[in-house]
């Protein structure tokens, strides 16, 4: 799935950091008293320069995967939190510029039955996509067990379908019912198709289809985890992350892990391609796990998660780099983890999750800033 087990991969690596003082002011006109003070945008390291106004949105518990709704409006994003009777992953939605008060639950849209992922407003901002196991079981679906070979694994559920939902939590319609993982949706910017990860081929590859769950077409067929897939601002391309294991080795450790449902995402890089598949190219080899990655508003380069020059596993920052590879940049500079950065459809702001600000607890928490190009 798109969305790493946090509690895991957090306690795997022990990340921690410390809680400061929430910052709203998000209007950075050149009025004398909306001068931007740098001093007092105390939730940034000084190296993030293309971040301004830096608002944390959520505190406590595993929220991630926010994202716009098409008229910036609303967030959308999964959080697993014991406080809000939440034991795994569900989804929620919330103003960001008003967000829930500290401590309140914001409105849950999934059933609150199984568990969820990789939610994504639909056209018209009135309703969501979302993956869920509900129809599995009502229950949390078992988490793996560490292995005894230390190796860090994804779990790949084959109760995951494709529904979507209106902002009551209502569902309206189930789009996919393949045996098997279907999960990992998200939307054109023009409205007009999703794109999906799915196992029905006995491989995780790319899919589309139509928002009505029609015209189903195969994107990718390369050996692999084929996930985590977004559309360029103009719709005509996808950016995703992928595993290619190539030796006899990595080929056979890769079909073992995926007859047991896991996936092991240590390894993956960053691939882009048209929506039907056709001028694949790999855009990084850089080493270790490239993921999450987003188009910036420009079309013309990627933002993603990346621990590549971290020899622990961690940190994870986010990266831009052009679609020919070329001008990699650091964009965040936290000491533990940073991720799933979405821009708004206007390119003015970015949302992400972040470790920093969790008062040493294992927290994983959702920010949102200016964006500064």
């Amino acid at each position: 799935m798109r969305y790493i087990n946090l509690s895991i991969l957090i306690a795997l690596i022990c990340f921690s950091c410390k809680q400061g003082s929430e910052e709203a002011g998000s209007d950075t006109s050149n009025t004398q008293e909306n001068v931007y003070d740098e001093n007092s945008d105390t939730l940034k390291f000084p190296e993030e320069k293309h971040l301004r106004n830096v608002r944390q949105l959520t505190f406590g518990g595993d929220n991630a995967e926010a994202y716009w709704s098409f008229d910036d409006d609303l967030l959308v994003f999964q959080a697993r939190n014991d406080a809000w009777g939440a034991a795994c992953d569900q989804i929620y939605f919330m103003d960001p510029d008003n967000p829930p008060a500290e401590g309140t639950v914001p409105p849950l849209l999934s059933t609150g039955k199984g568990r969820t992922t990789c939610s994504y407003f639909m056209p018209g901002n009135q309703s969501i996509i979302y993956a869920s196991t509900h129809l599995g079981d009502d229950a949390c679906p078992p988490e793996p067990e560490r292995r005894a070979d230390g190796k860090y694994v994804w779990p790949i559920y084959e109760d995951f379908d494709i529904f979507t939902a209106d902002l009551e939590g209502n569902i309206l319609k189930q789009l996919t019912d393949d045996p098997g993982y279907d999960a990992e949706a998200t939307l054109s910017p023009q409205g007009d198709k999703i794109v999906f990860t799915s196992l029905r081929t006995g491989d995780l590859e790319l899919y589309t289809m139509d928002i009505d769950g029609s015209n189903v077409e195969q994107v990718t067929d390369g050996l692999g985890y084929d996930g985590g897939a977004f559309f360029s601002p103009d719709g005509t391309k996808l950016i995703f992350r992928a595993s290619r294991p190539q030796t006899d080795e990595e080929i056979k450790e890769y079909k073992d892990l995926l007859a047991e449902g896991l996936v092991k995402p240590t390894d993956m890089e960053l691939y882009v391609c048209n929506v039907d598949g056709s001028e694949l190219k790999k855009i990084t080899d850089l080493g270790n796990a490239n993921w999450a990655p987003f188009f910036h508003p420009s079309g013309e380069k990627v933002i993603f998660a990346s621990n590549h020059n971290s020899t622990r596993g961690f940190p994870f920052n986010l990266f831009m780099i052009n679609m020919d590879g070329s001008g990699l940049e650091q964009i965040t500079f936290d000491k533990t983890f940073d991720s799933f950065p979405m821009f708004s459809y206007d390119g003015k702001r970015l949302i992400f999750a972040s470790n920093r600000n969790n008062g040493g607890t294992r927290s994983t928490n959702l920010f949102i800033a200016d964006w500064v190009d």
